[in-house]
C-alpha cells in the first residue's frame, strides 16, 4: 500500500510529552528515599508527635489536637514537595547538566515546567490520600463543606504555586550545594515558626508578621477551610501574591546550566 512505510519525523504532541516528562519525574520522586522522608514520612511523624505533645502538656485549644493539626500537617506536605524537594532535585538536575540536555530535546522548557508540576501534584495526591487516611484512623473529623472544600483545594493551589515558583528560583540563582543548604534551611524555619502546623494566634504578638509569610497563608487558609469550612480569601490573595513574585524572580534569574 502507498505510504505505508513513509516515514513521518516530527515531536511528540506537547500533551503527550507532557505527560511522559510528569510520569518520569513523578517516578524519580516517589523512588528516592529523602523526597519520600520530606513528603511523607515526616508530616506523619509531625501529626503523631503534635497530638501527644498537645495531650501531654494539655495545652488549649479551641479545637480537638487531631482536628487542629491536621490542615498544617497537610500544608506543611505541600511546603515539603513544592519547594524544598523540587529545589534540591532541580539544583542538582543543573549541576549534572540533566536541565541543558532535556533544553536540547523537542520538549520546550515550559513544557518541562508543565512536568514538574504535574508530577508535584500526583505526589500532593499521595500525601492527602496518606496523611488523610492517618488523620482519619485518629478521630480527625473535618468541616467539609462545599465552600471549606473549595478553600481548601484553593490553597493547596495556590501554596503549590507560591512554594514552587519560589523553589525554582532558589535552584536557578545558587548552585547545588547551596541549593540544598538553603531549601533545608527554609523548611526548618517554616516548619517551626512560620505558622503552617499551628496557628498563627500561637506565636504571640509575631501572629501578624506570621500571616503574611507563605507558609503562615498556607496553614492558615487550610486550617480555616477545613476547620471552620469557609473560603479563606485572605490567605488566598497573600499566596497569590508570592506566586506571581517567585515567577518574576524565577523568570528573571532562572539559569539552565
Amino acid at each position: 500500500m502507498t505510504g505505508t512505510f513513509t516515514p513521518m519525523p516530527g515531536s511528540a504532541p506537547l500533551s503527550s510529552q507532557v505527560a511522559a516528562q510528569t510520569r518520569m519525574e513523578t517516578r524519580l520522586l516517589l523512588r528516592n528515599g529523602e523526597q519520600l522522608l520530606l513528603a511523607i514520612i515526616i508530616p506523619v511523624l509531625v501529626l503523631f508527635a503534635g497530638v501527644m505533645g498537645i495531650e501531654y502538656v494539655d495545652l488549649s485549644l479551641s479545637y480537638k489536637p487531631i482536628d487542629q493539626l491536621t490542615p498544617g500537617v497537610l500544608a506543611l506536605g505541600i511546603m515539603s514537595t513544592s519547594f524544598t524537594s523540587l529545589a534540591i532535585a532541580t539544583g542538582f538536575e543543573r549541576r549534572y547538566g540533566v536541565l541543558k540536555r532535556l533544553g536540547a530535546s523537542p520538549l520546550p522548557r515550559h513544557g518541562l515546567l508543565l512536568g514538574k508540576v504535574g508530577a508535584l501534584l500526583v505526589v500532593e495526591a499521595v500525601q492527602l490520600v496518606v496523611i488523610g487516611g492517618v488523620a482519619l484512623l485518629m478521630d480527625w473529623s473535618p468541616e467539609l463543606t462545599l465552600r471549606g472544600v473549595a478553600g481548601a483545594l484553593t490553597m493547596a493551589a495556590l501554596g503549590t504555586a507560591a512554594f514552587a515558583s519560589l523553589g525554582l528560583f532558589v535552584a536557578g540563582a545558587l548552585r547545588a550545594e547551596a541549593t540544598l543548604a538553603a531549601a533545608n534551611l527554609v523548611y526548618i524555619l517554616l516548619a517551626a515558626g512560620g505558622g503552617v502546623v499551628l496557628p498563627a494566634s500561637t506565636y504571640g504578638r509575631f501572629a501578624d508578621v506570621i500571616g503574611w509569610l507563605p507558609s503562615g497563608a498556607l496553614g492558615g487558609g487550610m486550617r480555616e477551610s477545613l476547620l471552620v469550612g469557609t473560603f479563606p480569601s485572605g490567605p488566598a490573595l497573600v499566596l497569590l501574591g508570592w506566586a506571581v513574585l517567585g515567577t518574576v524572580l524565577t523568570a528573571r534569574t532562572f539559569k539552565w546550566e
